[in-house]
């Protein structure tokens, strides 16, 4: 029975609208990312660029290289929305994604993450079988149905993404709305809206809406009784966080992920009226569908075990930071922190102090002074800029850190060469001081 819900053929009409929005909301951010400046203060302007450890090998193209490395992908996005040679170029599109996402991290977001997923997912689908150039071009092409299964995909994803949100919201600094005014403190020069959003009954919203909207979204549009108010909602909710955070293509895109809750007949009429309407409701088996169950199966079972990996590893993620990224921990603390890196020569035990600013841009700074991997990996490159000298060298960092706009606590071990440290992406590292709370507390 599971078999015949999820091989049941149905209208592919959310699909194809998804692939439209979905093309022309990535090809924005490509676009927007060259028009605004983004790609010269993150790709170019830096002399050195924090990957993500384990992928030094994925530097910025030199020179204004990037700027055409991103206009290809904004190509690629126009193409998958007309449905021009969609499968390589949505393959295309997401290997160059995956490939600039993991070549910087200090403009990390778990939305650029997201969008890795989702163009993964596409890769897969048929999404150019009708009102596509693909398939004006070839006609066999032509269906106007898809596996229910398609749309499962999606609403698995995004309950998963919600779900996990909404969790890690349920600690200390977001229930007692001190977080929410952290992050509002930012606004405070907002036009209108800045003094408005400072105000404690605001927080308050703000913070309780967070959690429910995040709990129940899905649930709440795969219900037909309460799909139109939570579609509603959501527009409000994400008009909102694309105002007040401006982070970019994110709420358009959730938005367009609502698609696949609503009846395909209700989008067919609505967006394709000359579309065939798909009546017949058998069961069409695929060749092998065990490959499909083995393969979507590895794939959501680490997008659910990928999230907890923190609850594994000693100490609180709020803290280190080790598992924090790729599991959905979204806009749930602020760091702030101040850091010394003190280079002892080895050969006669000479000690300098590390001028940063000759180093790295204000936004680097600021990482490198708050997360324990950017300290180490700019540990690492000092270590192999004064090893091409000749002069081998101990670093030793002194760093305090800010959570949440509470008191500055010492991060890292001072008596620790973290130039001699290996770097262990699934555990913890013992250099990272002791949290200075207790698991059932919130930092004092």
């Amino acid at each position: 029975m599971f078999c015949r819900f999820l091989f049941q053929r149905i209208d592919n009409s959310p699909l194809l609208l998804f692939r439209m929005f979905f093309g022309l909301l990535i090809s924005l951010e490509c676009y927007g990312a060259i028009a605004t400046g983004w790609i010269r203060r993150t790709l170019i302007d830096p002399k050195f660029t924090f990957t993500f450890i384990g992928f030094e090998w994925l530097q910025p193209l030199p020179g204004n290289g990037m700027y055409f490395y991103y206009f290809i992908m904004g190509t690629l996005g126009i193409f998958v929305a007309v449905g021009y040679k969609y499968r390589w170029s949505m393959i295309a599109f997401t290997i160059l994604w995956t490939g600039t996402y993991l070549m910087q991290k200090s403009s990390y977001n778990n939305h650029y993450y997201l969008l890795i997923l989702i163009s993964f997912i596409m890769c897969f689908l048929p999404a150019n079988r009708a009102y596509s150039l693909d398939s004006r071009a070839d006609p066999s092409l032509v269906s106007h149905s898809m596996y229910r299964y398609v749309k499962w995909l999606f609403v698995l994803q995004l309950f998963i993404v919600y779900t996990y949100a909404a969790v890690a919201k349920l600690y200390a600094d977001w229930l007692d709305f001190s977080f929410v005014k952290v992050l509002m403190q930012t606004k405070a020069d907002y036009f209108l809206i800045g003094d408005i959003l400072q105000v404690l009954w605001l927080h308050k919203l703000i913070a309780v809406a967070g959690v429910f909207f995040d709990l129940l979204i899905v649930p709440a549009l795969l219900w037909r009784r309460t799909r139109a108010a939570a579609f509603i909602f959501s527009i409000f909710f994400h008009l909102f966080n694309s105002i007040v955070f401006q982070i970019g293509i994110f709420p358009y895109l959730s938005l367009a992920f609502t698609l696949f809750f609503f009846d395909p007949e209700s989008i067919r009429s609505l967006f394709f009226k000359c579309k065939p309407k798909w009546e017949d409701q058998s069961v069409i088996p695929l060749s092998r569908p065990t490959w499909i169950y083995f393969g979507w199966g590895i794939y959501f079972l680490i997008q659910i075990l990928l999230p907890v990996r923190h609850h594994f590893i000693k100490d609180d993620v709020l803290w280190t930071e080790e598992g924090h990224r790729m599991s959905w921990r979204m806009m749930l603390r602020n760091r702030d922190g101040l850091i010394q890196f003190r280079v002892v020569r080895k050969d006669n035990q000479a000690s300098e102090l590390i001028k940063l600013k000759d180093y790295l841009t204000s936004k680097q700074l600021n990482r490198v002074a708050s997360y324990p991997d950017f300290i180490w990996q700019f540990a690492q490159h000092l270590r192999k800029e004064y090893a091409a000298k000749g002069i081998p060298i101990a670093v030793y960092v002194k760093s305090d850190i800010s959570i949440n706009g509470k008191p500055r606590r010492p991060f890292i071990d001072p008596e620790v060469d973290l130039a001699s440290q290996p770097w262990d992406p699934f555990g913890h590292h013992d250099w990272i001081l002791p949290a200075p709370w207790s698991a059932r507390e919130t930092p004092d």
